[in-house]
């Protein structure tokens, strides 16, 4: 039967003429974007274990790093990580938060133009950053990389519908004043309403993979009026804005929270794992 839902807007389609230049806000304050950004739930490892046939002593080349959210959680598991960072302080940090784990590389460089080993690896994992790889590089190149029955995984965030429902309704006003590509009426979406087929359609275009499988994870997590600033400051298109509105649609956001919502909100997440194994 045809798939009648309407589907979202997501979070992780960044216009094509501005990709790069969002790409490279995230290394302006590496140390922000490690204290503020989440983590990912344990269930997620749990799955990339199962579904992508990999375990202590797999090889993962890890694309995007950032500050280590992913890689660190997977050292701990016993995998050898190859990761690369565009970012050099990203990269200096995901350094720091790796220290001691001798199986664990970070590599300063694009993905795009970083040559790959001789070796192959077991695993190439892009959490939360696949989006910001060139489309006409990333799926070949992970296809590359991968040994035959490798597993590519690849994790996508959607700020959904739950938590502190009424302020994100709310909190829209703020944005319609101070951001002018925000769209009137916005208001996050119901998670079965976000689609993730493009990403199984890419892969599937590439002839290189099998089928695509999905799992879904919801997290609700609670923010302080300052969390939540320090979270929204890490955001691209928060750092992207003109000088006048970085500092207005903060205050605004700010004077919500303490005034109506006791100076704390929640926000819920959907966590979307696609793994697909190369033929």
């Amino acid at each position: 039967m045809p798939d009648d839902t309407p589907h979202a807007r997501r979070d992780d389609r960044p216009d094509a003429s501005r990709r790069v230049r969002l790409s490279r806000t995230f290394d302006e304050d590496a140390e922000l974007y490690d204290r503020a950004r989440p983590g990912y739930p344990r269930d997620l490892y749990d799955d990339l274990v199962e579904f992508g046939g990999a375990g202590p002593g797999s090889r993962v080349l890890e694309i995007g790093c950032g500050t280590g959210q992913a890689t660190l959680p997977l050292a701990e598991r016993g995998f050898r990580i190859t990761a690369v960072e565009a970012g050099p302080s990203m990269a200096a940090v995901a350094r720091r938060n790796l220290d001691g784990f001798g199986g664990v590389e970070v590599v300063t460089s694009d993905f795009e133009s970083w040559p790959l080993p001789a070796e192959s690896f077991d695993v190439v994992l892009a959490a939360t950053s696949f989006h910001w790889i060139d489309p006409a590089v990333r799926t070949a190149k992970a296809a590359a990389a991968l040994r035959p029955g490798g597993a590519l995984a690849v994790v996508r965030t959607q700020h959904v519908r739950g938590g502190s429902e009424e302020f994100f309704t709310e909190v829209q006003r703020c944005y319609e004043r101070f951001d002018p590509d925000t769209t009137p009426g916005t208001r996050p979406p119901e998670a079965a309403r976000v689609d993730g087929s493009d990403h199984a359609r890419e892969v599937a275009r590439s002839g290189a993979f099998g089928p695509t499988a999905f799992r879904r994870y919801e997290q609700d997590l609670a923010y302080t009026t300052a969390e939540y600033l320090e979270l929204l400051r890490t955001y691209s298109g928060h750092r992207a804005l003109p000088e006048a509105a970085r500092d207005g649609l903060p205050a605004c956001v700010a004077g919500l929270i303490d005034g109506r919502y006791g100076g704390r909100v929640t926000k819920r997440y959907l966590l979307e794992l696609a793994v697909s194994h190369r033929r």
